[in-house]
């Protein structure tokens, strides 16, 4: 208790405790210290109860204690287990869910029937209720070749569409095996107006993302450029946040305000853009929907609130937090939020996310429908 207690105090961005101030939250601690007093070795589960009990009354979802079993399971990630099965997650914390947002084509999600709105609720038997999405991938890898069953319940994905409305729930079996993340994708098409129009398609951010927009770039201006450029973020759940910020330096002047990290009692970082080799001219959209998240939703903030680009589509997710996740000793762990975002213009889009500055519903532009379609009466 007082382990993960000091690890929050340390690093957790809101230094009024959510209103706590230092003295609610100090006897937090002691209320959790005095349950579990008489507890003992075989008092696992109770202990994590009465951590997270402490840890709720930050009314952060992203804010956990991983027991043991969860934390390992997490680090898996730098020990192996490779292989996975295909999906991109997030954590829905208005409804304390972790929802599928992407399925990589040609992968073992896809071939066994999940889907964008899905909500995994169990890998292999066990529960992932209450789990973080860092928890739920970590639990869906293990080596190539192995066979996991996830429990996916349709239909409860909140924002980010999709899905059943009915909420059944489904076993699915699949072979996990390597999975590549498609890169990012370049693309011609013709406008209504006969324009040649670039498009890049970007489906998630990974530190290989900057320098795969850059080749995307000089893919799209052979043979003469392009009269406009559109880029699309449908789906994507983020990833690095630095990969958003170096993919937003590409397309602003120097000195351009990117994005701000404001930690605990109000530290504060900014990140701008260098103008080095910046595309300045050419007219910019932004394709965006409910999936489109985090390190997607910096990159597209950027550009909007710099006037660089149009925003079309839904608006988008809303995550603007940063976690550390860290070991507080007997095998166990705790997330801790320890920034928030802010955008060049102040706008802290947590829980609100990026209003588009050209708003288009479902029926206008789904996530199955071409990026020619969506602009067809934007571009011309």
């Amino acid at each position: 208790v007082s382990d993960v207690w000091f690890a929050v105090t340390a690093q957790y961005f809101d230094p009024t405790f959510n209103g706590m101030n230092e003295d609610g939250w100090r006897a937090r601690k002691a209320q959790a210290i005095t349950a579990v007093a008489d507890s003992g070795p075989e008092d696992d589960a109770l202990v994590a109860e009465e951590i997270q009990r402490m840890l709720s009354a930050l009314d952060d979802p992203y804010t956990r204690f991983l027991p043991r079993e969860k934390f390992e399971a997490l680090t898996a990630y730098a020990r192996g287990g490779s292989a996975g099965i295909g999906v991109q997650l997030l954590l829905e914390p208005r409804l304390g869910n972790v929802v599928v947002m992407r399925t990589e084509g040609g992968s073992p999600a896809a071939a066994a029937g999940i889907r964008a709105g899905d909500t995994i609720v169990g890998v292999d038997g066990e529960s992932m209720e209450g789990a973080t999405a860092e928890l739920v991938a970590a639990k869906c890898r293990g080596e190539p070749g192995e066979r996991v069953e996830v429990t996916v319940r349709r239909g409860s994905g909140g924002s980010s569409g999709g899905g059943d409305s009915g909420g059944r729930t489904e076993r699915l079996s699949m072979t996990r095996s390597q999975v590549k993340v498609n890169p990012v994708e370049a693309s011609t098409f013709a406008s209504g107006g006969g324009n040649r129009i670039g498009l890049l398609r970007v489906p998630s951010f990974s530190q290989e993302t900057p320098g795969q927009m850059i080749d995307a770039l000089r893919f799209v201006a052979r043979d003469g450029g392009v009269a406009e450029l559109v880029i699309d973020l449908r789906g994507n759940v983020g990833g690095y946040m630095t990969a958003g910020v170096d993919c937003a330096k590409l397309f602003l002047p120097a000195r351009a305000h990117i994005i701000a990290e404001v930690g605990k009692g109000g530290g504060f970082r900014a990140y701008d853009a260098d103008g080095l080799g910046a595309e300045l001219e050419v007219p910019l959209y932004l394709l965006v929907d409910r999936r489109t998240a985090s390190a997607a939703e910096i990159f597209a903030c950027a550009l909007q609130d710099n006037g660089r680009a149009l925003v079309v589509g839904t608006t988008t997710f809303g995550k603007g937090r940063i976690q550390n996740v860290q070991s507080v000793g007997n095998g166990s762990g705790v997330a801790v939020t320890r920034a928030r975002y802010v955008t060049p213009r102040g706008r802290d889009i947590h829980g609100v996310g990026i209003r588009p500055n050209i708003e288009k519903d479902g029926t206008q532009c789904g996530q199955d429908d071409s990026a020619a379609a969506c602009l067809a009466d934007v571009i011309a």
